[in-house]
């Protein structure tokens, strides 16, 4: 809290600690601050202590104040390749290629993912709802070190040291991988498996195997703003489709085939972060169409595919791998830090995608490899997933009724891992008053590949159990009775 017992004024205390949560990216670019009058009740001051305050955060080029809208923080970062945002097609008389609407957004409003990934990796007493992970102490086992000993003290722990081990990944894990896929309907040989530095590099090696600057590119949204900021700062063209409970908008799908002629969609079909929906068997089939008609890959990041049914409606079951790569990893599940993950491409692909990633890393971490492959093969890897799944149906359980009692209304079905649900209030607003009580939220502009303000936010099921946040999330929210006004 701000005191008045200190060497530094009112002004210089709000200042500094809005300057410290701009430079640490937890205020990312484009950001609205509260307004005026919002922050001097947040913060108990006078409204002339917060202009003055700001005034110091504008001297300090850190933030742009803007006529009759307010301030915004202010955007370093050279302006990347814009994305494509298409309007809400409800309007009356309007046809789908006026709802695709190819307006430039703002510069405040370029793609930007950097506060969510620090606030993955922030440090906190408490659970965090924004967290893209299971908590720490859902993570923890024996199994890890035990198999990661075994290695260290094995004969091959010299072939690993003195060499750069085999360029597609540690082949006792690729086996087991392929067997495992078998078991998700997707018949492979560990030829085609390729580890990876994580799913994210995966998802990398598609996109520099198969893509150059200015092609064109399809994308979930709501979705994975990392995926839009890293797409965007390979010089893509982003071209967002609306998802729903069933899949992609298909009639967005194609129009964006017939005026763009993207190379690559990029989808969750299982799970879908933030929304947690699973694709449609008939939507499925309706996408594998359009690839097929259109001429353009699809990329399934099935990063949440060891929470998920395994009967669960994949691209790539479907598809055989003609036109698809199927991408996931253990990041959720097991070792967020340990960075294995693993990509399956058609076999004509499988050289050109290596070639990318000797280019990249050279080689992925064999030890660490080879340690999951231990733990994949004596069952202690699927008793950990079991255990997990057992966890996070508790989890829904508990943290549902919280947030229901606390006004917020779920827009999606509750499962999996997160929830997508309603606040009534502009949840970048939120997110700056709950970092004041310790809190990192996820807010919904942070999922669009063009920032835009939204009253959703993303909960982690998982860290939302406890009523003590859900207190403070309403005691903040009882601070706005009525929303904001949103800038349009």
């Amino acid at each position: 809290m701000l005191t008045r017992d200190t060497t530094h004024s009112l002004t210089e205390q709000l200042a500094a600690r809005f300057a410290e949560r701009i430079r640490s990216r937890l205020l990312p670019a484009g950001a609205r601050l509260p307004s005026v009058r919002a922050c001097a009740a947040q913060q108990s001051v006078s409204p002339y202590t917060v202009v003055a305050a700001y005034d110091l955060l504008q001297a300090q080029g850190l933030v742009e104040a803007r006529r009759q809208r307010g301030f915004y923080v202010r955007d370093y970062v050279a302006k990347a390749a814009v994305p494509i945002t298409p309007a809400a097609p409800e309007a009356q008389g309007k046809t789908l290629k006026d709802a695709v609407s190819l307006s430039l957004p703002a510069a405040s409003a370029r793609i930007n993912a950097t506060s969510l990934i620090r606030g993955m990796m922030h440090k906190a007493t408490h659970p965090q709802p924004g967290a893209g992970m299971f908590p720490p102490e859902w993570l923890q086992n024996q199994f890890l070190q035990s198999a990661l000993r075994k290695v260290v003290g094995s004969d091959a722990l010299h072939a690993m040291h003195w060499s750069y081990g085999v360029p597609m990944g540690d082949e006792l894990l690729r086996q087991l991988l392929a067997e495992r896929l078998k078991g998700l309907g997707l018949p492979v040989g560990y030829e085609q498996v390729m580890t990876t530095m994580g799913a994210t590099q995966a998802l990398d090696i598609v996109s520099r195997t198969l893509l150059k600057a200015g092609d064109a590119v399809m994308v979930e949204e709501p979705g994975w703003s990392v995926e839009f900021a890293r797409l965007a700062a390979l010089g893509m063209q982003v071209l967002p489709v609306p998802r729903g409970p069933d899949g992609p908008d298909l009639a967005v799908m194609r129009h964006y085939c017939e005026t763009h002629a993207p190379k690559l969609y990029v989808s969750v079909s299982v799970l879908h972060n933030p929304t947690s929906y699973s694709l449609h068997p008939a939507a499925a089939h309706q996408v594998l169409q359009l690839a097929q008609a259109y001429n353009f890959y699809i990329v399934e990041d099935d990063t949440y595919s060891h929470i998920a049914p395994e009967h669960a409606t994949r691209l790539s079951v479907l598809d055989g791998l003609k036109r698809s790569i199927y991408v996931s990893g253990f990041a959720k599940i097991l070792a967020p830090n340990w960075r294995v993950g693993y990509m399956v491409a058609p076999p004509d692909l499988v050289d050109r995608m290596l070639d990318t990633k000797l280019l990249s890393t050279l080689t992925s971490p064999a030890m660490m490899e080879r340690a999951m492959a231990l733990c994949m093969e004596n069952g202690q890897l699927r008793r950990h997933i079991e255990r997990m799944r057992s966890h996070l149906v508790q989890a829904r359980k508990h943290s549902v009724p919280l947030a229901l009692e606390a006004g917020c209304q779920f827009v999606t079905e509750p499962a999996g891992m997160f929830g997508w649900v309603e606040t009534g209030m502009d949840t970048e607003v939120l997110a700056q008053r709950m970092l004041d009580e310790n809190y990192l939220i996820a807010p919904g502009s942070l999922f669009h590949a063009s920032r835009k303000p939204s009253t959703l936010m993303r909960i982690n099921y998982a860290c939302t159990q406890d009523a003590s946040f859900w207190r403070v999330y309403q005691r903040v929210r009882a601070e706005f009775p009525q929303a904001e006004p949103m800038p349009r």
